[in-house]
């Protein structure tokens, strides 16, 4: 008889049904808050699925907190479909959503599409999302007419960080607040499931999460959203560069990876590693053959 037991975290995963777009309209008719994160390989899409988070984006984020990158702007179809694929390895409860980099939407409408269908037909996504307002109705249309689902994008967009600006907060100001709540109604018109607001007054995103009937994800747009999205290397304080007002960080690991790339360097400079335990051996008696095969 096995004496293996089960945690409740892990059986709950293990009978978790696979989030959809439906799940998110669902969650916000019940007033129940959606999870999401970013996430760029397996083992952290693994790691979020078995702890049930609702959703994972795979942002173009990558560029600056994988990449190495100023902004966002570097970041091709080739760099979000070859981590894309990864994720979808990792996950396979959790909603998945790939960012559309910088030019794969916004040349042509028919691009727009075929760069979207990649995401789903060859990375594994189940939905895509892409940055911009009024100006990205009609591309919207066209993708969700193809049978593919979009999350929108308002407020702080990064991708048009130097036409902001730089990365900073939007809709401060009684006309830019009208726009953007425009804007989220135009996106709910065009067939988006859910909308990003970031770096956006807490008061408006609010208005508009009571506005639209599709849900709003806060990043920076404080509690009176439906769900709320993290750059996971932000939440793990594995980006040091900088880190935006509006992170909570769950833990320290840069410094962690700090302290132990410390102590190997130190173990292996005083022979403390490797040790027997880490080591591999041969039984005495070959051990003898072998001194004798080359005397």
């Amino acid at each position: 008889m096995s004496t293996t037991t089960i945690s409740p975290a892990t059986s709950q995963h293990a009978s978790r049904k696979k989030v959809t777009t439906l799940t998110f309209r669902q969650k916000k008719e019940r007033g129940e808050p959606i999870t999401m994160l970013t996430a760029y390989d397996y083992p952290t899409a693994m790691a979020m699925d078995k702890a049930g988070i609702d959703s994972i984006l795979v942002g173009d984020s990558l560029g600056m907190v994988v990449l190495g990158y100023d902004n966002t702007l570097p970041v091709t179809m080739e760099d979000m479909l070859h981590h894309a694929r990864a994720v979808s390895r990792g996950a396979k409860s959790a909603l998945l959503v790939g960012d559309m980099p910088f030019m794969s939407y916004q040349v042509s409408i028919e691009e727009a599409v075929r760069n979207a269908g990649r995401f789903l037909q060859q990375a594994g996504m189940d939905a895509v999302k892409l940055e911009g307002g009024r100006e990205r109705a009609d591309a919207v249309r066209a993708i969700v007419g193809a049978g593919i689902p979009v999350m929108g994008h308002l407020g702080l967009t990064p991708q048009s960080v130097h036409q902001l600006g730089g990365f900073r907060a939007q809709g401060k100001t009684a006309t830019a607040a009208k726009r953007l709540l425009e804007d989220a109604h135009i996106l709910e018109d065009a067939g988006v499931f859910s909308l990003v607001l970031e770096a956006v007054p807490a008061r408006l995103a609010e208005t508009i999460s009571k506005q639209i009937s599709i849900p709003t994800i806060g990043i920076g747009a404080g509690a009176g959203c439906d769900g709320q999205v993290l750059v996971t290397h932000d939440l793990l304080g594995l980006f040091e560069r900088f880190t935006p007002k509006f992170v909570k960080q769950y833990a320290n690991f840069h410094a962690e990876m700090n302290r132990a790339f410390t102590e190997y360097l130190d173990d292996v400079e005083t022979k403390r590693f490797p040790a027997v335990e880490h080591t591999v051996e041969m039984s005495d008696e070959e051990w003898d053959e072998f001194q004798k095969e080359i005397k």
